[in-house]
């Protein structure tokens, strides 16, 4: 009979133990369903701090509703997150005097030629002196770290718009404090933003100090005429779809006009002058000639 009521009062212990580390085991898991965010959610906090999420929660999930909005395909739609923060006073990218931040932007296409893009993107926003503090090149992807001093952060919004100009798409955003963002860059259709030379369509250059980028994807060759007044020495380099140098043309003596013939894999020309563009005063006429 003891024996009996032993038993039964430890299968009694054992089924209240066992309930215990269930429903504790439940609570356990329902709090980390709990605290883990939606990706939107996620962004969102990686952009604020956490004061400034907490003390603004309710209005966050005002603002952003539905989250449903704020996908590309099946990717988070960063820029627009980071656009209505910025909107609705959330997130200021002014600093209350000239500040030196860091940008560093990655993507997994041709080093030089992302350069060159980030280089055109970033003089047309703005931003013409800048230092390069670092860069890392692996198997899988390149990334270009520089310095610069502004009244204010990088706006995603306008270096997506600029951007876009040259084919490239802003995939995400990270921002490690106030001043330190990081940008992934998709180049996949990547182009530099220049002029393309069309067959039988005549081009009069004007004068520059910088040397002139043409797209010479579409033309099979190219005669240049210079005017009287100039002293051009003719300098002109062809480049592939990733900038790597195809073809060099050096003439050390002047010349009023020159025929030439586009390399296959060239894709973009760069016409200067072999030791200043001041030798042309007048500019050049560019007469394109044989779709490709």
């Amino acid at each position: 009979m003891v024996v009996k009521i032993l038993f039964s009062f430890f299968l009694l212990f054992a089924f209240f133990v066992n309930t215990s580390v269930a429903k504790e085991s439940l609570n356990v898991a329902d709090a980390l369903t709990l605290n883990e965010d939606d990706p939107v959610t996620a962004k969102i906090k990686s952009f604020l701090d956490a004061d400034t999420y907490k003390n603004n929660e309710d209005f966050i999930k005002v603002i952003f509703d539905p989250k449903s909005a704020y996908y590309v395909k099946d990717r988070v739609d960063v820029v627009k997150i980071v656009q209505t923060l910025k909107d609705n006073g959330l997130l200021k990218l002014f600093f209350k005097s000239p500040q030196e931040f860091q940008l560093t932007f990655k993507t997994n296409g041709a080093p030089i030629f992302f350069v060159r893009i980030m280089d055109d993107v970033l003089s047309s926003i703005g931003y013409f002196r800048y230092v390069t503090s670092g860069s890392h090149l692996d198997a899988s992807e390149f990334s270009w770290t520089i310095d610069l001093t502004s009244e204010y952060m990088t706006d995603p919004l306008i270096l997506q718009k600029a951007l876009q100009k040259s084919g490239c798409e802003i995939i995400d955003i990270s921002r490690k404090n106030a001043k330190e963002w990081s940008y992934v860059i998709d180049m996949g259709q990547g182009e530099l933003n220049v002029p393309a030379l069309v067959a039988d369509k005549e081009l009069q250059l004007r004068r520059s100090l910088y040397a002139h980028w043409f797209n010479v994807s579409k033309i099979r060759g190219l005669k240049i005429k210079s005017s009287r007044r100039n002293h051009w020495y003719p300098y002109i380099s062809y480049y592939d779809a990733s900038l790597h140098l195809v073809k060099l043309l050096k003439l050390d003596k002047v010349h009023k006009r020159i025929s030439l013939a586009i390399p296959k894999n060239a894709k973009y020309m760069k016409i200067s002058d072999l030791y200043t563009l001041k030798n042309l005063r007048d500019g050049l006429m560019l007469s394109p000639h044989g779709s490709r």
